[in-house]
C-alpha cells in the first residue's frame, strides 16, 4: 500500500492490528477456558495436537497457561492499537513503538511454543498456528505504520 492509498485513513494499520489482536485474544481466551474445563471440549478436530500442546511443558510458562498469557497480551495490544488509532494519537510514534515492543515480545514467545510443537513434539495445533500467523501479520502492519510515520512531513 502506497502512502497515497492510506492517506485517507492514517490509522488504518493500527486499526487492523486492533481487530486482529481482538480476535486472537478471544481465541486465546477460549483456549484457556477450554483448558481449565469451563468451556467444553476443544474444537481442534481429530489428529490435531491441541491437547498435546496445551498439557505439554511448552503449554505453560513460569507456571502460567500460555493461552492465558496470550489472552492478556493480545488484550493489551488491542487497547494500545485502538487508543493509538484515535485521531488525536494517530501520528504519535510512541504508540507504534509500544505496538512494536509488544509484538516483538509476542513473536519471541510464540516461537518458543512453535519450537516445542514442531521440532520437539512434532505436532500441529491449528489454534496455536492462528496466533502465530496473526502476530506476524501484526509485525508487518506495525512496521508499515512505523514507515508511514517516518515518511510523514514534519
Amino acid at each position: 500500500m502506497s502512502d497515497s492509498e492510506h492517506r485517507g485513513n492514517p490509522a488504518i494499520f493500527r486499526q487492523v492490528i486492533a481487530v486482529l489482536a481482538l480476535v486472537a485474544g478471544l481465541v486465546a481466551l477460549y483456549l484457556h477456558l477450554v483448558k481449565i474445563g469451563t468451556f467444553g471440549l476443544p474444537a481442534c478436530g481429530p489428529g490435531h495436537g491441541c491437547v498435546q500442546a496445551w498439557y505439554s511443558p511448552w503449554g505453560s510458562f513460569l507456571g502460567l497457561d500460555v493461552a492465558l498469557i496470550g489472552a492478556v497480551g493480545y488484550g493489551i495490544l488491542t487497547i494500545v492499537a485502538f487508543v493509538g488509532a484515535l485521531p488525536q494519537h494517530e501520528d504519535n510514534p510512541a504508540f507504534t513503538t509500544a505496538i512494536l515492543g509488544l509484538v516483538v515480545a509476542a513473536i519471541v514467545f510464540t516461537w518458543r511454543l512453535k519450537y516445542g510443537e514442531w521440532f520437539v513434539m512434532k505436532i500441529f495445533c491449528p489454534w496455536c498456528f492462528e496466533s502465530f500467523v496473526t502476530i506476524h501479520a501484526c509485525l508487518v502492519l506495525a512496521w508499515l505504520d512505523r514507515r508511514r510515520l517516518k515518511r510523514s512531513p514534519a
